[in-house]
């Protein structure tokens, strides 16, 4: 299991992201935008929302770093668009550990299958701070 910091945007993520990326040396990044993922019925994909970002990451000095824009619409304050992401391929962990964090916090999304993991779900423990946790089945996931 890993923890690894992600860091949201508001709108300016590709940015963000080719900066760090040369300032640290990493690899281009592999940026894959709201635009790029499998439409939802429930959930139509607003024209502004098709070019932001829905992931990356960079690997900085052997440490993830993910990045993000914020879906339009959803709330952002700069200076706390930060989370904490956990990532583990034992499935029993991440479901364990995601309702020791909900206790007293705020679930944001369900444990639930997505189309990059299935198992992902995030929240804001009872300190807020937020939490992303993902199984990584080595098959779908992206983060």
């Amino acid at each position: 299991m890993s923890v690894d910091v992600y860091l949201n945007f508001n709108g300016n993520c590709r940015e963000a992201v080719e900066f760090y990326a040369e300032v640290f040396g990493t690899e281009k990044p592999q940026i894959m935008t709201f635009g790029e993922t499998p439409p939802s019925p429930e959930h139509p994909l607003p024209e502004e929302a098709k070019d932001l970002v829905m992931h990356t990451r960079l690997n900085i000095s052997g440490s993830n770093v993910m990045f993000s824009d914020v879906f339009p619409g959803m709330r952002f304050v700069q200076g706390n668009n930060v989370s904490l992401a956990i990532v583990s391929k034992n499935l029993d962990e991440v479901k364990s550990t995601f309702h020791k964090l909900a206790e007293g916090g705020t679930i944001g999304m369900e444990l639930q299958e997505t189309f990059w993991s299935k198992c992902y779900g995030h929240l804001t423990d009872k300190f807020g701070i937020e939490w992303q946790l993902n199984y990584d089945d080595g098959e779908t996931n992206v983060m």
